[in-house]
């Protein structure tokens, strides 16, 4: 009989390859893996291997000018009393990818390339390496959960993985971050464990140490890892705990041996610091750390910003399986409680909560490891529930359907504006490939009217032809003169128009924009505030950054609707604002509307 655990995995094997070898190469016109946070990750080989160059990084110039990465200057700080650079990523990263970097490495210049660690040939070999280790990875997960959970529950628990939460784009298609290496060596730690307390050895020891050990060395967060190995078949009584410090006493060279191996894996950093600085220890974030007093949990978990469980619904059925897994598998249940709510806390207790935009939470990937096993005892409950299977197979349908929408929709070229999404965007966008550009106006305008308009007046209008503050903007969008801001002209004039509440229920700011190139950079887009205040107290304010909805060159109005605040307000206010923008804005025939709904 064809094993179905077997087939899932195929199945989800051959979605990595599609979206890592095809959609991701294909819209990139080449591999591009090497970038953002990757790169950061990955700069220490080329730094050893090509530069030799690992305190002052003089190559990184050459590079950016080269390859365009942009934030190649931002992996790395200076060490004031040294004089030398110190990256800011710890190395366990790139000692995972330094096989894959030797062959191309190896390769490069008989291929035609350049060996200098950032052309095709490393790029195809990170690339590749990321996708091995995600198939491996999903294999080993299949591994352990086979014999405990059984072959629907194991196959329909990788395709909900897979399909049905952000895991797939952080393997496929951004595989070259930690997530999808970490995945992988959660899962060898979950079939190590077990099998350590069933039949406890040197070899098991050394490997849970190492592994922990290196999890550590690649996100020093995975220190929490440990609590699997060291909690597992916890149980809350008296005679558990006695029983526990007999086993550790008479396997005292066992537990030796693992943190042995485990802090040999992390002294690798240590050593790191030591050479580019002269100190053993250091903290390479700069500025960036945890509040944690005041952890992002709402927003990280449920935000349509970048929330967690808003992007990978189906995980709830994982929260949920925890029950079945306690009557289940019972040995598995308190390591991965306790492990879950520390993960979850430390995870959303950093100040970057959306970790610099991202598809969900992508800090999250690395625990699916572990939240496979509820998962797969939810399903294993659920299929011995006929009725129950048929009503959650409909929900499983469609949010593995929304799930591999949303992994589509983060590639180059998708609607997904990582890290910041607003409820309003989303539900427009949802399951369609294509919306009018003016649609990206919604991620920072979270309303917009829909029904039918009525007592619509237009109460303000410029067409800038006399505009004191900006500059005469030619050729006219309309007339003779737009409105053009620079860094000697930041704002507009602030325009007032009287206005009380119960005069109107919507109101609609348009303008007539052009752009001659498109901006990318957020922070540089033009603003269009508008302000419903008391006297000069600002009650409510609406900021939407124009460029977002402009391509080269071409002329569109544009619009964002709001409604009144319920507090008082004598008047509206519109201003526009300069950020920094070089693409040649030219805005014209502003209008503040009024309206009803019908």
């Amino acid at each position: 009989m064809t094993s179905p655990s077997r087939i899932a995995w195929l199945l989800s094997v051959g979605l990595l390859l599609w979206l890592g070898l095809y959609v991701s190469s294909a819209l990139r016109n080449g591999v591009n893996i090497i970038s953002s946070d990757s790169a950061g990750y990955y700069l220490y080989l080329p730094a050893i291997f090509v530069y030799d160059d690992l305190q002052q990084l003089q190559f990184r110039e050459a590079t950016i000018a080269k390859y365009h990465y942009a934030g190649l200057n931002e992996h790395a700080t200076l060490d004031p009393v040294s004089g030398n650079y110190v990256l800011k990523y710890s190395s366990g990263l790139a000692l995972q990818e330094l096989p894959f970097f030797l062959v191309a490495h190896a390769v490069a210049e008989p291929l035609g390339y350049p060996a200098d660690g950032y052309s095709q040939p490393y790029q195809w070999a990170i690339r590749l390496g990321s996708l091995l280790a995600a198939a491996l990875s999903l294999w080993l997960v299949r591994r352990a959960l086979l014999p405990r959970f059984g072959e629907w529950p194991t196959a329909l628990a990788l395709l909900i993985l897979v399909l049905g939460t952000n895991y797939l784009n952080y393997s496929g298609g951004q595989g070259g971050m930690t997530h999808n290496w970490l995945f992988g060596w959660y899962a060898v730690l979950l079939l190590l464990t077990p099998s350590f307390y069933a039949r406890p050895t040197l070899g098991k020891a050394l490997g849970i140490g190492a592994t922990v050990g290196i999890m550590t060395l690649t996100r020093p967060t995975e220190i929490l890892a440990v609590l699997l190995p060291l909690l597992w078949g916890l149980e809350l009584s008296r005679a558990f705990v006695l029983a526990r410090l007999a086993f550790w006493r008479r396997h005292l060279g066992l537990l030796c041996a693992a943190l042995l191996a485990g802090a040999l894996v992390v002294s690798i950093q240590l050593v790191y610091w030591h050479y580019a600085i002269g100190s053993w220890l250091y903290y390479s974030y700069g500025e960036e750390g945890f509040n944690w007093l005041k952890p992002h949990l709402w927003e990280g978990i449920f935000s349509f910003r970048s929330g967690w469980l808003i992007y990978s619904p189906l995980l709830v059925t994982a929260l949920v399986g925890f029950g079945p897994l306690r009557r289940q598998q019972p040995a598995a249940f308190w390591p991965m409680l306790v492990y879950l709510l520390l993960f979850l806390y430390v995870t959303f207790a950093w100040e970057q909560w959306t970790y610099g935009g991202a598809l969900g939470q992508r800090a999250m990937v690395q625990s699916y490891a572990v939240l496979a096993w509820p998962l797969a005892a939810a399903l294993a409950w659920l299929l011995a529930r006929p009725r129950w299977a048929a009503a959650y197979g409909v929900v499983a349908v469609v949010g593995c359907y929304y799930g591999f929408w949303l992994t589509l929709m983060a590639q180059a070229g998708g609607l997904l504006a990582a890290g910041d999404m607003t409820r309003s965007y989303l539900w427009r966008i949802l399951f369609r490939y294509e919306v009018p550009s003016e649609t990206r106006l919604l991620l920072d305008s979270n309303s917009e009217f829909t029904g039918t308009a009525t007592h619509q007046r237009v109460v303000w209008e410029q067409g800038f032809e006399q505009e004191t503050k900006g500059i005469c903007g030619t050729p006219a969008l309309q007339g003779n003169c737009s409105l053009a801001l620079d860094s000697l002209h930041p704002q507009s004039t602030e325009y007032v128009v009287a206005a009380k509440p119960g005069d109107f229920q919507w109101l609609r700011a348009s303008a007539l924009a052009r752009a001659e190139y498109k901006e990318w950079e957020m922070p540089r887009m033009t603003q269009y505030v508008v302000r419903f205040r008391r006297g000069t107290e600002v009650v409510k304010e609406r900021t939407v950054r124009l460029q977002r909805a402009l391509d080269d060159s071409w002329p569109r109005e544009l619009h964002f609707d709001m409604r009144p605040p319920k507090e008082e307000f004598d008047n509206v206010s519109v201003v526009f604002l300069y950020y920094g923008t070089r693409t040649g804005l030219l805005l014209d025939n502003a209008k503040i509307t009024v309206f009803d709904e019908q």
